[in-house]
């Protein structure tokens, strides 16, 4: 079998990985020379502790396992199973915390309810003040910035995989064939078109005007790096409000009793940091879903930011060495993983991940490959 997946971000080349492992010749199309959205513009963190019950815990499971069998092939990924903790400072905090504790796939997840020093034994990084803190073993992650690289230069080994960057897709002819604006047709026996929150042109005239799928711009940041390890993802409380895993009466209690800072309400915010392997910390972020989106980084949502992330670990940032924004496109029915679609025979639309295409893009690519029997 033949097959040309069109995009080169993380759902793309983990269906390319599909692909070449089950033995298909594989052509790769990226319009730019290199990927340059939402799969580079993120935390890299492999996020299992927040995700909805069912079929979305259960793809985020398998796609934790399938990314730490990968990086254990590919050590550039720089995949590890680091874990999470969010620090809890309130009583109404804790209840939110325990809530999912009581759920009955806690266990799945890898949740404890941590003391602060049991918290801080695991973290040493987190000197400010806390009362507890939930731990997620599941969590994990790689290195945002490098991974398609890694992952595209162990492809390459296999004389069955084709990358041609710098070319876009113009036209879809016949069956499972596609023509490039440099005139060339790669003819498969199926097409996967993985072009993240590229959805106008191509993608608008083969799915039709009602595609269920939003774009949501979000602003993140790097720090030089911190001196010392941060063993641990960390998440703020704020994140209970974000993630659908932490939906509960105690979280209605929350949302009632202790509102949101005004300006991570403002701007949708949640923590969510990352240490780099060169010590920096990724640090964010914020949503946007209005159209047309704003062209400027705004310095409100920084500052908040930062004195959330001083306050936990009880000493100043390091210099902010970049800020950035990003786009990702989100199904519309947020409970949905991912919008799959065949829009022509022999071809298919795989877009809409939301936040958890990097957490789930090995499991979605496997998914297909199934479907479509490969």
């Amino acid at each position: 079998m033949r097959v040309t997946v069109v995009g080169a971000g993380v759902v793309g080349t983990m269906h390319a990985w599909q692909a070449v492992e089950r033995g298909h010749e594989v052509v790769q199309i990226e319009r730019e020379t290199e990927a340059r959205g939402a799969s580079l513009r993120n935390f890299g963190q492999i996020w299992v502790s927040g995700r909805a019950g069912g079929a979305e815990l259960d793809t985020a499971l398998r796609a934790r396992e399938l990314w730490e069998a990968i990086g254990a092939r590919v050590p550039d990924l720089g995949f590890r199973a680091n874990g999470s903790l969010t620090p809890l400072r309130t009583a109404h905090e804790r209840k939110v915390a325990e809530a999912a504790l009581a759920r009955v796939d806690a266990g799945a997840r890898g949740y404890a309810l941590l003391t602060a020093d049991e918290a801080r034994a695991l973290n040493p990084a987190l000197r400010g003040a806390f009362d507890a803190a939930l731990y997620c073993e599941r969590d994990a992650a790689v290195e945002p910035r490098t991974a398609q690289l890694a992952l595209r230069a162990e492809l390459l080994k296999s004389p069955r995989y084709t990358f041609l960057p710098g070319r876009e897709v113009r036209e879809v002819i016949g069956e499972n064939a596609v023509r490039d604006d440099h005139g060339d047709v790669h003819a498969s026996d199926a097409v996967v078109l993985c072009t993240g929150a590229w959805l106008g042109g191509l993608v608008r005239e083969l799915a039709g005007p009602d595609l269920p799928v939003r774009r949501v711009r979000l602003q993140m940041m790097q720090t030089d790096p911190l001196g010392e390890p941060l063993t641990t993802s960390i998440a703020d409380a704020d994140s209970f409000r974000y993630y659908p895993a932490y939906r509960s009466a105690a979280l209605d209690l929350l949302d009632a009793e202790q509102p949101q800072d005004p300006t991570a309400a403002a701007h949708r915010m949640q923590l969510l940091m990352v240490q780099r392997r060169d010590g920096g910390l990724t640090i964010g972020d914020t949503h946007e879903y209005e159209h047309p989106f704003a062209f400027d980084t705004l310095e409100d949502p920084y500052e908040h930011l930062t004195g959330v992330v001083e306050s936990f670990l009880g000493r100043p940032l390091p210099k902010i060495r970049r800020r950035w924004a990003g786009v990702y496109a989100q199904c519309t029915d947020t409970s949905r993983v991912v919008h799959r679609q065949r829009v022509r025979d022999g071809v298919w639309l795989v877009t809409g991940p939301g936040g958890r295409g990097m957490t789930c893009a090995p499991a979605i690519a496997e998914r297909t490959a199934d479907e479509l029997g490969w």
